[in-house]
């Protein structure tokens, strides 16, 4: 397994120039910062205890945003080195006020740039969030014994599948892993037989979430004369669900709006030309433009606001669940009351949506017409305010035992 990884990276390093420059051509690579892939380094490290969390996108480097508050606020740790993979996850460091934390870009998982990375940031305690896994870097950590968590665990049916298709090679990677921390109990299955030495008990970070985030008051202003609702975190295929929707329900309801919020922005110009071909109005988060009577389509096309239009609406239909992708994650727009629609695809939330429909959260819907009936529903209910209580207490717990857990390779 470790020849064939290794020979599969020493042909991308060949062709990386092709790939980072066509990269940056669509938008998904920073034109200067892209080096740090390579260890040309932006940043550079102070001396103390560093304190190294590794996330590959926005939704990785969102859930840990609260262990980097807490942590920034103890004196034994000088610096919190944040890494991820995608340009999308860079910007969201930059939305808070970090005073210790930096971003740089992981870099590619062969032996020489691995070591290049570790000799130069020499952290304390390396974790790893979600189902980000690398060979080489777990061996070398592991030889400088640097202490490995595996944070909020996800190891999918799909992933364990090709792990076990390897077993000798896979467990000499996973029983390197100093503790792990899984979401969910298909994940605590997975590493007990991939051979993690030390489990911990189940604890998703992504419960977690604080009561008194900002709230953009102009965008009240901006959706006061209209209904909205959000189609939040979708994928290619669902906004013209979501615009086909719109439109039947707005032949009722003509203050009616729609927010998208696609998972991912840099889609943006196909989405709108798809959405304009259906004669649909778009308004861009960006652009800053008015909303009048003929919008139907306000395209959130920013990082970091997403919380703003939740708060806006009562209840939100959460992409990746029409598609086979598994879902995305439903948990903020519950934790700000807003009831969560979705599709039958959520292989990814099994356990949170299981949660979500025991506090009468959330439904599943199979198709358009379903859909476009409990869209209604909910628009014409009155009152629907939910009760967020057991969703906080539930992440504050979880929050904290986490901590503890941290504090031990501290």
């Amino acid at each position: 397994m470790y020849f064939l990884y290794n020979f599969t990276l020493l042909i991308i390093l060949i062709l990386s120039p092709i790939i980072i420059f066509y990269r940056i051509l669509i938008g998904k690579e920073n034109p200067r910062r892209f080096k740090e892939k390579f260890c040309f380094f932006s940043k550079r490290p102070k001396k103390g205890k560093i304190l190294w969390f590794h996330g590959a996108s926005v939704g990785e480097i969102k859930t840990i945003i609260p262990l980097i508050i807490e942590f920034e606020k103890r004196q034994n740790i000088k610096q919190i080195l944040v890494t991820s993979n995608t340009l999308s996850s860079s910007h969201i460091i930059s939305k808070y006020n970090l005073k210790k934390t930096i971003h740089q870009f992981f870099p590619i998982d062969i032996n020489f740039f691995v070591k290049k990375f570790l000799n130069y940031w020499n952290p304390h305690l390396s974790i790893f969030v979600d189902s980000e896994i690398w060979p080489n870097m777990i061996r070398q950590l592991y030889n400088k014994k640097v202490p490995i968590i595996l944070l909020n665990a996800r190891i999918t049916d799909k992933s364990y599948k090709k792990w076990i298709t390897f077993p000798n090679s896979s467990k000499a990677i996973f029983n390197k892993i100093t503790m792990s921390i899984p979401q969910n109990l298909e994940t605590r299955k997975y590493l007990k037989i991939l051979g993690v030495r030390k489990i911990n008990k189940i604890a998703n970070l992504k419960y977690y979430g604080q009561k008194d985030s900002h709230f953009n008051k102009n965008l009240d202003k901006k959706f006061a004369n209209r209904i909205p609702w959000c189609a939040a975190s979708t994928h290619e295929g669902e906004e013209k669900i979501i615009a086909s929707i719109h439109k039947k329900i707005k032949l009722n309801k003509k203050k009616l709006i729609t927010i998208l919020i696609p998972r991912h922005i840099n889609r943006k110009k196909t989405i709108i030309n798809d959405l304009q071909k259906m004669n649909l109005n778009v308004v861009t988060h960006s652009s800053n433009n008015k909303i009048n009577k003929n919008s139907d389509i306000y395209l959130v096309d920013a990082y970091g606001e997403v919380s703003n239009f939740y708060k806006l609406s009562n209840f939100v239909f959460m992409g990746g669940s029409f598609i086979p992708h598994g879902g995305q994650n439903p948990l903020e727009p519950a934790r700000l009351g807003n009831y969560v629609i979705h599709g039958p695809h959520i292989k990814n939330f099994k356990e949170v949506y299981k949660f979500l429909n025991k506090l009468k959260f959330s439904s599943m819907v199979k198709n358009k017409t379903e859909m476009t009936k409990i869209i209604n529903k909910r628009l014409n209910l009155k009152k629907q305010n939910l009760s967020t209580k057991k969703l906080y207490l539930k992440g504050e717990k979880i929050l904290k035992n986490i901590i503890k857990d941290l504090d031990n390779y501290l």
